[in-house]
C-alpha cells in the first residue's frame, strides 16, 4: 500500500510531458518526466501502445526515485504526429494517467461498466475453437462489440466483450450469466485429455486492458513453457524465433536482458507489461529498430531491490520474454473484414473460415459506429501458408469487397544476416550511458 508521503510528492511534482516534431527529422520525440513508482513505465507505454503509434526509439532511466522516459514515434504508416488534437490527447493522458492511475492490482481487475459484458476465455487452441463459441453466443443472442484471441504454444486465450441484442447493454441476469458460461465452458474444454484445464469468467459489469490481460491470462496458463504439438506449431521456415539473454551487471548490482527479434507494432508494450507483472523494474533501457529488426536492452532488479540470483530464475524470464514477444506475432495472412454489424455475423465469418481449412492464429474484432472492423490472422491447419485459391473461394462466399488481404507474413523478404548484425551492433554501441554502466 503507498503511503501518504510518496503520495503528496506525487502531486507537488505532477508528471511533464514535451512533444518535439523539430529536432528529429523523421519521427516525434515525446519526453515524460515524472516522480517514478513501480508501473510508471508500463502506463505511458501503454498510452502510446493504444493509440497506435510506432516506437522506433526510446531511452528509459528512472534511478534515484525520478523517472524519464524519452520516445521517438511515428503514426502506423511512418508519419510524425502532427494534429494538435492528437497531440494534447497524448500530453493530457500521460500526465493524468502518472499522476492519478490506480495502483497497480486495480488496474488489471474488474471496472465498472454498464455497455458490456466481458468474457474470458482459456483452453486447448484447436482449428474451428472461435467458430464454436461465436456460434454459443450467437444462439444465446449475445452480440460480439469487441474481441481480442491470441494463440500460443497450443493454447488459446481471448477476451470479448458482448452486449444483449434486444438491449444493446450488458447483460446482468444471474441465471443468463450461468448458462453462458457453462455452454462456453463444454465448448472451451472439447474432448481434450490435455492436464491443462479450460477456464472462464464472466463478468457482468466489467472490462480490462484487453492486451495487459490476455498476457496476464497466458502467463496464468504457462504458455511459455514449450509444448510444441502436431498441428499447433509456427512454421520454422517462416518464423524467426526471438533471441533473449539474461546475464549480471554485477559492478552495480543490476541483471542485463537484451532481446533482438522481429520488429512489430506493441512490442515495447508487451516486454514491459511481462516484466511489470513479473515484478520486475527497469531502471535503464535502450529500444531501436530497424527495417526489419528490434534490439531492446534493459537493466532491471525485482521489486525488493535484488537482480535475479538462481539461473532457474534466468531460464524463467528468458522463457517468459520469449512468449510475451510470440503471443502478438501476427503469423500467416492477414485478412480484414469491414461491414454493416449483425449479430450472428461474426459466428458465419469463423465458421467459412473453418469449412475452408483454416484456422485463426490471431484476431481483433471491433465495432464502430455500426459497423463491423475485424482482422484475421490465418493459416491453414498445418500452420502452412493458405493456398490462394481457398482465399478466392473465401473471398467470392463472403464479398470480395467485404473481406480483403492485407498483408501475407510469408512473402515478406528476409534481411541479409551481415544486414542485420551490422545494424544491431552499430546502434548498441551508440549508447554509451547503457554500455559504460559498469564502468560508472
Amino acid at each position: 500500500m503507498e503511503d501518504e508521503y510518496a503520495k503528496l510528492i506525487r502531486r507537488l511534482n505532477p508528471p511533464r510531458v514535451v512533444i518535439d516534431n523539430i529536432s528529429c527529422e523523421d519521427a516525434t520525440v515525446i519526453q515524460v518526466d515524472s516522480v517514478n513508482k513501480h508501473g510508471t513505465l508500463l502506463q505511458v507505454v501503454q498510452v502510446l501502445a493504444d493509440m497506435n503509434l510506432i516506437i522506433k526509439k526510446a531511452y528509459i532511466s528512472s534511478d534515484g526515485g525520478w523517472f524519464m522516459d524519452v520516445f521517438n514515434v511515428t503514426d502506423y504508416h511512418g508519419n510524425k504526429i502532427r494534429d494538435q488534437e492528437v497531440i494534447n490527447y497524448i500530453e493530457t493522458t500521460i500526465e493524468s494517467n502518472a499522476s492519478l492511475w490506480p495502483p497497480l492490482r486495480d488496474s488489471v481487475g474488474v471496472m465498472p461498466s454498464e455497455e458490456h459484458t466481458s468474457i474470458e476465455l482459456t483452453g486447448t487452441d484447436r482449428p474451428g475453437l472461435l467458430s464454436e463459441v461465436c456460434a454459443v453466443l450467437s444462439d444465446l443472442n449475445c452480440n460480439v462489440v469487441n474481441a481480442e484471441i491470441w494463440t500460443h504454444n497450443s493454447r488459446a486465450a481471448a477476451v470479448v466483450h458482448v452486449t444483449d441484442y434486444s438491449t444493446g447493454h450488458a447483460i446482468n441476469d444471474p441465471k443468463r450469466i450461468l448458462t453462458i458460461k457453462k455452454l462456453l465452458s463444454y465448448v472451451v474444454k472439447g474432448n481434450s485429455d490435455c492436464h491443462q484445464t479450460a477456464q472462464m469468467r464472466v463478468s457482468p459489469t466489467g472490462t480490462t486492458h484487453r492486451g495487459r490481460r490476455l498476457h496476464q491470462i497466458m502467463f496464468d496458463d504457462r504458455d511459455y513453457e514449450r509444448m510444441e504439438r502436431i498441428g499447433h506449431s509456427r512454421n520454422e521456415n517462416n518464423y524467426r524465433r526471438p533471441h533473449v539473454t539474461v546475464s549480471d551487471c554485477t559492478e552495480k548490482d543490476y541483471t542485463v536482458i537484451v532481446m533482438r527479434s522481429k520488429d512489430r507494432p506493441k512490442l515495447l508494450f508487451d516486454i514491459v507489461c511481462t516484466l511489470t507483472d513479473m515484478q520486475y523494474v527497469v531502471f535503464h533501457g535502450m529500444v531501436t529498430t530497424g527495417r526489419m529488426e528490434a534490439y531492446q536492452e534493459f537493466y532491471i532488479r525485482h521489486v525488493d531491490g535484488r537482480p535475479i540470483r538462481s539461473e532457474a530464475e534466468r531460464e524463467r524470464v528468458m522463457q517468459c520474454l520469449e512468449a510475451a514477444i510470440e503471443r502478438r506475432a501476427s503469423d500467416g495472412l492477414e485478412l480484414e473484414l469491414c461491414t454493416e454489424d449483425r449479430v450472428g455475423l461474426l459466428s458465419d465469418i469463423t465458421r467459412i473460415f473453418r469449412e475452408n481449412g483454416l484456422t485463426i492464429r490471431r484476431a481483433e474484432i471491433s465495432t464502430k459506429s455500426g459497423k463491423a472492423v475485424d482482422t484475421f490472422y490465418v493459416t491453414d491447419v498445418t500452420g502452412n501458408p493458405v493456398d490462394p485459391g481457398t482465399v478466392d473461394s473465401i473471398q467470392q462466399q463472403i464479398g470480395q469487397t467485404i473481406l480483403q488481404i492485407k498483408h501475407n507474413s510469408y512473402q515478406s523478404p528476409k534481411p541479409a544476416q551481415e544486414t542485420t548484425m551490422s545494424f544491431l551492433f552499430g546502434n548498441f554501441f551508440k549508447y554509451p550511458s547503457l554500455q559504460n554502466l559498469k564502468a560508472k
